[in-house]
């Protein structure tokens, strides 16, 4: 599974775990950097991306019109890169089975 995390999110994620979500990206790579959230949905659902945020719109988006793409909601989030990368290794067994799983389409992590 690979990940793109939103511009919410910082750039040094997708480098600290690429061990566990090979092929992870920040839509900064993409020059994807205060485009429109469909744009981004558009786009991750094109590149076989599920997003990684803490934006309360692509949880509304996944709602409103179901996978793909998949998100992943780290909610009511303002905690270091430190934090938000220990939620995503602690949780990778979750996060595995939910990309596998096509009846979701979100999962919501806290800290």
């Amino acid at each position: 599974m690979k990940l793109l995390f939103d511009e919410n999110l910082s750039r040094k994620l997708a480098a600290r775990l690429s061990e566990l979500y090979p092929g992870s990206a920040h839509v900064a790579e993409f020059d994807l950097l205060q485009r429109p959230d469909r744009e981004i949905w558009d786009f991750a659902r094109r590149e076989g991306f599920v997003i990684v945020t803490t934006d309360s719109d692509f949880y509304e988006l996944a709602a409103a019109t179901g996978p793909p793409p998949k998100v992943v909601w780290l909610r009511r989030w303002s905690h270091p890169t430190r934090d938000a990368e220990f939620v995503l290794r602690r949780d990778a067994v979750r996060m595995t089975e939910f990309a596998v799983d096509t009846t979701l389409s979100i999962l919501l992590l806290d800290r």
